[in-house]
């Protein structure tokens, strides 16, 4: 799990950020990309990492608890050291998603929402990714797989340390 980092940008981020908000028309613009750059460098958005985003940035941190909480890629809560998200939503439904997610709890041995005993994986199962044409599609620490077949998820959890 990554939870040990403290929730500070080093200055080089901090300084990046600033340019960021000088170059958008409103400073709120430069906030996805502040959320991402929280999630590379604490492994999830926190309350914590809210608050401190918010502070950086002059907004209010219910705003950004708003942005946070209304997109499913934002994390909020610790992860495994991978993350798989796998769409269930409509087309993925009808490509197979189900067997998957099937597939994916007797292997793992959780459910969806859980991490395994080992730390190593989290499953969830997100209502859409935004990737039909690749359905169904799963998202594994930020890359997308598509096209999935038992097979090829199975030799894509093989390859993941």
């Amino acid at each position: 799990m990554k939870t040990d980092k403290p929730i500070a940008f080093s200055d080089e981020q901090l300084q990046l950020i600033r340019s960021l908000m000088q170059r958008l028309p409103d400073r709120k613009a430069a906030l996805g990309d502040v959320i991402h750059m929280a999630l590379e460098e604490f492994g999830c958005v926190s309350p914590e990492a809210e608050t401190y985003i918010a502070g950086i940035m002059d907004l209010p941190a219910s705003y950004v608890h708003e942005v946070v909480t209304f997109y499913n890629m934002y994390i909020q809560e610790p992860v495994g050291r991978h993350h798989l998200m796998l769409c269930d939503n409509v087309s993925c439904m009808l490509c197979g998603a189900e067997g998957l997610v099937a597939h994916l709890k007797e292997r793992l041995g959780i459910e969806p929402g859980q991490t395994t005993a080992d730390g190593r994986f989290t499953l969830w199962t997100v209502e859409c990714l935004g990737a039909c044409e690749m359905a169904p599609v799963v998202l594994v620490d930020h890359k997308f797989h598509g096209n999935l077949t038992v097979q090829k998820l199975d030799e894509l959890l093989d390859s993941l340390e």
